[in-house]
């Protein structure tokens, strides 16, 4: 039995893993599904002092407060950065980390810079403006490949704000974090923003998977996610 640890992205909170979890924990795992501070549920706890290092301590006090080990962690989108940050502190506890649409970064990365230059211009015009200098404001869900109605309102009734800090603050990590196997997935039917990060996995010999999916691929494609994942987990 492994115990997946799952990171939800941007504006999203742990609940976005609600069709993924079960089919996980039905195939006898363990599996836990936290909301990062300031974001969805936890919305309440946002201020303008949350960042990248926050949500990094969040995942490493749940493992320890769980006393967890072989931990296969899984960091959709921005989640990536927490996924190498956990993984650089507590190494021991982490049997695989992986890697869903979500960013590689390396030390002294901030993700804005690992977005293509499009998109972080629209994310800094987006702060700028209606995100009051320190907030993301959550991105049209058609963009991010979400088609069907019924999922794009399951989805925006839920959604909040993202700290910025948390794009602009940069990675802090050493070599150990390498020592840790990895493996990505990309979803391949949207704009693909991540592909470079696809193919840096690639050239790094990291197993690199896809899914005919847009970027929501937990709540777009929930079986074949979880088939995946159990298969990286084998």
């Amino acid at each position: 039995m492994s115990t997946f640890v799952l990171l939800h992205g941007a504006w999203h909170g742990g609940w976005v893993w609600q069709r993924v979890a079960p089919l996980l924990h039905d195939a006898g795992h363990e599996v836990h599904t936290p909301t990062f501070t300031g974001l969805s549920d936890r919305a309440h706890t946002l201020n303008p002092s949350v960042g990248l290092g926050t949500h990094i301590e969040d995942v490493v006090a749940l493992i320890q407060a769980h006393n967890i080990h072989d931990v296969i962690l899984v960091g959709h989108s921005y989640a990536g950065q927490v996924v190498t940050g956990v993984t650089d502190r507590i190494p021991h506890r982490i049997q695989r980390r992986v890697y869903l649409d979500a960013f590689v970064g390396g030390d002294g990365d901030a993700a804005i810079d690992l977005q293509p230059a499009t998109v972080a211009a629209h994310y800094r015009e987006s702060v700028a403006g209606p995100g009051f200098g320190w907030l993301i404001p959550v991105r049209s869900l058609q963009v991010l490949g979400v088609t069907d109605p019924a999922d794009v309102d399951w989805l925006s009734a839920r959604l909040t704000p993202h700290p910025w800090l948390s794009y602009i603050e940069p990675l802090r990590v050493t070599s150990v974090v390498d020592q840790v196997p990895a493996a990505f997935i990309e979803c391949t039917d949207w704009m693909r923003v991540f592909k470079s990060h696809a193919e840096k996995a690639a050239a790094r010999g990291w197993p690199v998977h896809t899914l005919a999916t847009g970027h929501e691929a937990m709540v777009t494609a929930p079986k074949e996610l979880a088939g995946l994942l159990l298969a990286i987990a084998g």
